[in-house]
């Protein structure tokens, strides 16, 4: 039975990490996206946030992506008069994306959800092994 709190546990992680990639990778696909209409704000990244989830049935606690929050932080302004995105001071507002941050989460996200398909791999090899002590 531990076996499969042990994979349930490791299959939350996979899904967690595979809606932080797909936050991460809305947040570099507008990184450089500009409002449609002057002086008004651009794409604002999001903060992908993990939270605990009781499984009662195997009496485990998993992981699970939570709401997804806007991050706070200012704009990037630029001086482009000629950009149709340009407030009357001739300053474009950009995205509070940070391409490295986004890549760095991305790695993170990339190894802990290699580290959970490693688990479910160990955990398989296992499972496998005692079925053939068994059948011996």
């Amino acid at each position: 039975m531990d076996f499969f709190r042990t994979l349930a546990i490791a299959a939350s992680g996979l899904r967690a990490q595979s809606g932080r990639m797909r936050v991460i990778s809305e947040n570099i696909a507008n990184a450089d996206s500009t409002s449609t209409q002057p002086g008004a704000d651009p794409y604002r990244r999001k903060i992908p946030v993990f939270q605990t989830e009781v499984d009662r049935a195997l009496n485990v606690q998993l992981v699970e992506l939570g709401r997804v929050q806007l991050d706070p932080s200012d704009f990037h302004i630029k001086y482009e008069p000629g950009h149709p995105a340009a407030d009357k001071n001739g300053n474009v507002k950009y995205p509070n994306v940070n391409p490295l941050v986004e890549m760095t989460d991305m790695r993170e996200a990339q190894r802990s959800y290699e580290a959970n398909v490693n688990v479910i791999t160990a955990t398989r090899r296992m499972i496998q092994r005692t079925i053939d002590i068994l059948k011996a």
